[in-house]
C-alpha cells in the first residue's frame, strides 16, 4: 500500500516561490494520473494540478502559468513548483491520485502567502 508524505510548505511573501514535494513509500508508476490538491479554511478541497505517466499535465485556471507539476517515478516523488504566489494560494496542500479510490490522505503541507 502506498503512503504519501507532503513537504516543502512554509510562509512566503506575495510574489515568492516554493517547491512542494510528495514522497511515496511505494511505486507511483501504478498511479497513472497523480495530482496536487489544496484546501483553504472553510472551502472544499480542490484539484490544482495533475500529471500522468505520459507527461500530460492539467492545471486549474487559478494557477495556470504560475505552478508547474512534475513527477519522478524512479524516485517515487512528485513535485509542485509554485511561483508568483498570491495570498489566495494560502491552503494546506495534499497529493493523491486524481481518480478514486484515493490513497489515505496525508497530513498535507501548509502554504501561507502574506500580502
Amino acid at each position: 500500500q502506498v503512503q504519501l508524505v507532503e513537504s516543502g510548505g512554509g510562509l512566503v511573501q506575495a510574489g515568492g516561490s516554493l517547491r512542494l514535494s510528495c514522497a511515496a513509500s511505494g511505486s507511483i508508476f501504478s498511479i497513472n494520473v497523480m495530482g496536487w490538491y489544496r484546501q483553504a479554511p472553510g472551502k472544499q478541497r480542490e484539484l490544482v494540478a495533475s500529471i500522468s505517466n505520459y507527461g500530460n499535465t492539467n492545471y486549474a485556471d487559478s494557477v495556470k502559468g504560475r505552478f508547474t507539476i512534475s513527477r519522478d517515478n524512479a524516485k517515487n516523488t512528485m513535485y509542485l513548483q509554485m511561483n508568483s504566489l498570491k495570498p489566495e494560494d494560502t491552503a494546506v496542500y495534499y497529493c493523491n491520485t486524481k481518480f478514486p479510490p484515493y490513497i489515505n490522505w496525508g497530513q498535507g503541507t501548509q502554504v501561507t502567502v502574506s500580502s
